[in-house]
């Protein structure tokens, strides 16, 4: 069984008490930076073994993995941060063990994705989630299809980026609302409810820091 665990985005206070048990009762735990969840494990006091899985794991770590639950092992897979499978490598494992015929079993809890559509203030009936902007090509192109984007738009950007992101959606977009969170749990938590224009006026004098999420109407 691949279990598809669920961890904190920030506050380690937010594991479920089922993905506990799963990282607790698991084989292994197949993690996409074993430093970071480690840090989970620690402070739940949960021993399990611990196996990394990342987007520089090639085809034969990959295929030790499907190896160990063909064999019957449970695993459970984490990210660094949020449900698996939303902007980082496990996808492609999750559509490998499906294909084998392998038994795959969410297991839900934080999404920095959720929280920050929960948190906006704006429509989320109906919303188109883009992940991480293509940093050169395509990106223009991506944008300027939104413009007669009626739902909700959803983007996760790099502190170092935000200017120019926020610069580019106002060109292409026009001044739209937008909510900006960051650091989402975490001590710092904040969301800039605004105008993109006005967004981007504030973030220029309060440089920014953490990780952010873009959400637009």
């Amino acid at each position: 069984m691949l279990y598809i665990v669920s961890t904190p985005i920030g506050n380690l206070e937010d594991i479920t008490l089922r993905g506990l048990r799963i990282l607790k009762e698991a084989d292994i735990i197949a993690a996409e930076d074993t430093r970071h969840t480690k840090i989970l494990l620690n402070k739940y006091d949960i021993k399990t073994p611990l196996l990394s899985y990342h987007s520089y794991s090639g085809k034969a770590k990959l295929d030790k993995i499907i190896g160990l639950l063909k064999e019957g092992k449970n695993i459970a897979l984490t990210s660094d941060a949020g449900t698996p499978g939303i902007s980082d490598p496990a996808y492609s494992l999750i559509k490998t063990a499906l294909k084998e015929n392998i038994k795959v079993s969410p297991i839900p809890g934080p999404s920095s994705l959720l929280a920050a559509l929960v948190m906006s203030g704006l429509p989320m009936n109906q919303f188109l989630y883009l992940g991480f902007l293509p940093l050169k090509k395509g990106r223009n192109t991506l944008i300027k299809s939104l413009a007669d984007e009626k739902r909700t738009i959803v983007i996760f950007e790099a502190p170092h980026r935000l200017l120019k992101t926020l610069n580019d959606l106002l060109e292409y977009l026009g001044n739209r609302q937008i909510a900006v969170c960051r650091e989402i749990t975490k001590i710092y938590e904040e969301a800039f409810h605004g105008t993109i224009k006005e967004a981007a006026q504030y973030f220029s004098k309060k440089k920014p820091k953490g990780e952010f999420t873009l959400v637009i109407h």
